[in-house]
């Protein structure tokens, strides 16, 4: 058992791991010098520990202790380059537009021109009379930095985090209901349910119904030899196509091969880069897409399709979707060969079918009785298949009258998975709205914004809010007959005030990692004092290299005005950049920071201040890059010497972008200037710098995030169809949901799982 990967995920949930029982705890012993100057280490990054962790570290080794630190200390970047590209960027150096100009003329010319000043390492010539070289930690022509330092602040941070005691009980607690989640997994959970999986044997009996989820188990599984364990998980053939796809690719969502490659050479194609790029991406996602499989691959899916428990028929029909992919996957996996030889007839009949097409698929039937325009046979058919009834249930709607739909609708309801009927739920305002901007955001990372369906248009304003109420309605109903069958004994509940502005997470999948500060997307952090530093460290493990990203903040002013503080415009109203840096030094990474003047933003009329990090010189956000910001009510110290702004114990939120995701922009988070709040929600784009971020986009989806139903809101609905009485402390209560319980999204979701019929 790797204690460092236990201790890893336990943080993520505010916890630190110990292998120790909770009955071997001494609660009456007192800390130990070792403890003592744990806990010291731990408020130095913005940390405290429970009542209970104290205890239980006493029980702990010393060198245990100095490991935990470390695991700690790297979580929280505490030994990267913070250093940025200017010394004391709190008070600006007045570069201009002019120095640039004069400073590229001179390097063009050179001294034999007359242009006399100093050459620096990276070997451009900064005149006289222009950059105040003094302030620099690198080359402000071409932003290469030459100071690196591994000096942070420590405990400036006003608010200590606290961390609770996680057992090897409660970790495998968390292992069982990430495999058991009834929602998509986010990267985070990803991340640690793949920890997990090489940690523990997976639990007799669990159920995983997620496609996801499963995907992730049988890559496990087929690395450890286990490939005829993994066929329980792979009960169709759609279910092979996806687990090859993810193997080849790392999606579990099945995107046709070309629209990926032209993804790819999308990313590359703006007028900043060589010509090449654009080509040589897609050539790799080529290369990558390429059908070669071993004979044991070959021989592996062979005997998966060969177990599928369906007939030829229905086996055949569940192919056709893919019908094209699934007729290159057969030639490539020689599935034809393996079907003459002996015992594997089921594979020989399916393949038999598939190729003479001797079936019929319920999609043909549905589409011809649309063309037909019988309304009693669409729906009856839809009715046969629950959940593509709920994925159409909108344009069946519009199409038939909401009458006729909903009526249908509702005899199969119960059969689906609520977080179907919740994500109906919170779709339907938008949907029905022709005014509304609808976003989607597919695995490549591209956010789209959705027209409105044409059919809007033959209905007027109160019928389209009749048919948002009506299926807000039946969620309600459902959700109701579904907590009201669940037995339970409890008699009063408590729901952190927190919870009724979190939006319960079903399709908002984060593409992030959350190492320390786990939030759910919509999560609103108070401010604390006056002023918010955003910090972008990037580079981490990287030879020393152009990679050039760069930190914005888009600032919503009066008279729909936008300030813009960036890499072409370093200071604006209430907001100031520590520099554009476009290489990085030799593997520990650099830095930039941009600080904003609540006082400053609030003066000028301010409304949102949008955080974003942009890709400018590669195809995506390089790896392990951090992203997030620091608040404290008290001042935060910029370093005159070196200009190093970071001290962990001030951070609030941060995230890690992950291995394979595409995005090449991210917005990370709003300021509500008038509230004094940080909403944390992540729209990833396709665009170089932060014009692509606009404005509309980020507020079709603040506004997509405050229509969902809140955690808080769920709760209601159980505790009124349970009988529950509210009490306003957790200790009081018989069922108590704090924040720290829905730091697992997994047992959120879990109130999603009840049946009516249970």
């Amino acid at each position: 058992m790797n204690k460092n990967t236990l201790t890893l995920v336990a943080l993520r949930y505010r916890a630190v791991f110990l292998d120790i029982k909770r009955e071997d705890i001494d609660m009456v012993s007192e800390a130990s010098v070792p403890v003592l100057a744990f806990v010291a280490r731990l408020r130095e990054n913005g940390f405290c520990v429970s009542e209970e962790l104290l205890h239980a570290l006493g029980a702990v080794s010393a060198n245990r202790l100095a490991e935990i630190t470390e695991c700690i200390h790297d979580v929280m970047g505490v030994d990267l380059n913070w250093a940025p590209l200017v010394k004391g960027w709190d008070v600006p150096t007045g570069e201009t537009f002019a120095d640039h100009l004069i400073t590229l003329i001179a390097n063009i010319f050179g001294e034999e021109a007359g242009f006399r000043g100093t050459t620096l390492p990276c070997g451009h010539l900064i005149p006289k009379g222009t950059f105040p070289l003094e302030r620099y930690n690198g080359c402000p022509f071409c932003g290469t930095p030459f100071v690196t330092t591994d000096f942070v602040y420590k405990g400036q941070g006003s608010t200590l985090k606290e961390l609770r005691l996680f057992t090897l009980d409660d970790m495998r607690h968390v292992f069982t209901s990430l495999l058991a989640s009834a929602t998509p997994l986010d990267a985070t959970q990803k991340d640690s349910l793949e920890q997990l999986l090489r940690e523990f044997p997976l639990p007799e009996g669990v159920n995983i119904t997620m496609k996801e989820t499963a995907m992730l188990v049988v890559k496990l599984l087929v690395e450890q030899g286990k490939a005829y364990e993994a066929s329980a998980l792979l009960t169709t053939p759609a279910d092979i196509l996806r687990y090859l796809w993810y193997e080849k690719t790392g999606y579990v969502q099945i995107i046709e091969p070309k629209t990926l490659v032209a993804h790819a050479r999308k990313m590359y194609t703006h007028i900043w880069e060589p010509l090449d790029r654009s080509a040589d991406a897609a050539s790799k996602m080529e290369e990558k897409l390429r059908l070669k499989y071993d004979r044991k691959t070959c021989l592996r899916v062979a005997r998966w399709l060969n177990a599928i428990p369906m007939t030829a028929r229905q086996a055949a029909e569940n192919m056709n979707p893919k019908r094209g992919m699934w007729v290159r996957m057969i030639r490539a996996l020689r599935l034809g060969e393996y079907s003459h030889k002996r015992g594997f007839d089921h594979l020989a009949q399916i393949l038999d079918v598939f190729y003479k097409q001797d079936y019929a698929t319920w999609q043909g039937r549905v589409d011809q009785a649309l063309s037909e325009n019988d309304i009693s046979k669409t729906l009856a058919l839809l009715k046969e298949r629950p959940g593509l009834f709920a994925r159409c249930l909108f344009a069946t709607m519009l199409r038939f009258g909401s009458d006729n739909a909903l009526a249908a609708f509702e005899e199969v309801a119960d059969q689906l998975p609520a977080r179907l009927l919740l994500s109906l739920g919170n779709a339907a305002e938008l949907y029905f709205d022709p005014t509304a901007v609808r976003l989607a955001r597919p695995v490549t990372g591209v956010t789209h914004q959705i027209e409105p369906n044409k059919l809007l248009a033959l209905y007027d304003d109160d019928a389209r809010k009749a048919m948002a109420a009506a299926v807000d309605a039946l969620f309600r109903s459902s959700m109701a007959r579904r907590f009201a069958a669940q037995q339970t004994e409890a008699k009063t509940i408590f729901i952190d005030p927190s919870l009724y502005h979190i939006p319960v997470s079903i399709g908002d999948r984060t593409t992030t990692v959350q190492d320390t500060s786990c939030a759910l997307m919509g999560t609103r952090f108070p401010v604390e004092g006056d002023a918010v530093r955003l910090f972008l460290q990037w580079g981490k493990g990287l030879h020393a290299q152009p990679l050039d990203m760069d930190l914005s903040a888009c600032i919503s002013l009066p008279d729909n005005e936008i300030a813009k503080c960036a890499f072409f415009n370093l200071t604006c109203v209430g907001a100031k950049h520590s520099g554009d840096i476009r290489s990085i030094p030799e593997m520990v990474g650099t830095a930039e920071y941009i600080e904003l003047s609540l006082p400053e933003l609030e003066a000028a009329g301010a409304r949102y201040v949008t955080f974003i990090c942009n890709a400018y010189s590669v195809g995506e956000l390089s790896p392990n890059l951090v992203v997030g910001w620091m608040n404290s009510a008290y001042p935060m110290t910029v370093s005159e010497e070196n200009g190093v702004a970071y001290d962990p114990s001030c951070v609030q939120h941060a995230v890690r972008i992950s291995e394979g995701n595409l995005s090449k922009g991210l917005v990370f988070g709003v300021l509500n200037v008038a509230k004094r709040e940080i909403i944390w929600l992540e729209m990833p784009f396709t665009a170089q710098t932060l014009k692509g971020a606009d404005s509309t986009s980020v507020e079709a989806l603040l506004h997509k995030l405050e229509a969902q139903l809140s955690i808080g809101q769920l709760l209601d609905m159980k505790a009124k169809a349970q009988g529950l009485t509210s009490v306003e402390r957790a200790e009081d209560a018989d069922e108590a949901y704090t924040y720290e319980w829905a730091l697992n999204p997994a047992e959120v979701t879990a109130l999603l799982e009840t049946s009516p019929r249970s």
